[in-house]
């Protein structure tokens, strides 16, 4: 992969961070950056070992999960706040992300990081992607 591919990677994983409750779609990242969907995503998967939707889904579930452990939003409204637009889809990936579901999530995260500063809470709680879970397990074993 050469640099004007990577700058341009770049780019698109720093609007998908900044934009990632906004309505957005591989279609309109790869319009961003003058590319076709598909080679979009595979630039993206080869630069960041993950496809543009994964990433985008795990930002949105890490704000949830700031905005569950406050406590004051609805598992629905925290749902819409982050860009999903299915509750359905949300609780599925959440739960894959975090093994457990939003409501369950915020239950457990009232009492169990209420005594730590947010920046450990954050790094603590983090989600784990599946190419970090693999690379975990082979350390482990």
């Amino acid at each position: 992969m050469n640099i004007d591919t990577l700058v341009l990677m770049r780019r698109v994983r720093d609007r998908i961070d900044r934009d990632y409750a906004q309505p957005l779609d591989v279609e309109a990242l790869a319009r961003g950056v003058h590319m076709s969907a598909g080679h979009l995503s595979r630039e993206f998967k080869t630069a960041y070992g993950e496809s543009p939707y994964s990433y985008l889904m795990t930002r949105r579930i890490e704000r949830a999960m700031a905005l569950l452990r406050r406590g004051d939003m609805s598992v629905t409204d925290v749902c819409f706040a982050v860009g999903c637009s299915s509750l359905g889809t949300f609780s599925t990936r959440f739960s894959e992300l975090v093994g457990m579901s939003p409501s369950a999530y915020r239950q457990q995260s009232s009492t169990t990081t209420s005594s730590l500063p947010s920046c450990v809470t954050k790094h603590v709680t983090r989600p784990v992607r599946n190419r970090e879970a693999r690379g975990a397990a082979t350390v482990l074993t």
